[in-house]
């Protein structure tokens, strides 16, 4: 648990600078930007979680 706690804090702190890195390319990339990091960040707690779940032993590992 302590590992996926970390995973998701360091994900948030990736999301938050990856934010301020827009090079005057408008709203548009802007936003596709904040898209493509909030889809990365969801793939991987869904992939934490199934590794929690592995660990554990879970009958199912789908998040």
């Amino acid at each position: 648990m302590k590992k996926l706690m970390l995973m998701i804090t360091f994900l948030l702190s990736v999301f938050a600078l990856s934010a301020c890195d827009v090079n005057e390319g408008g709203p548009e990339e802007f936003g596709e930007n904040i898209e493509e990091t909030a889809e990365d960040i969801g793939n991987d707690i869904e992939d934490a979680c199934e590794e929690v779940k592995e660990g554990v032993k879970a009958e199912d590992t789908d998040c």
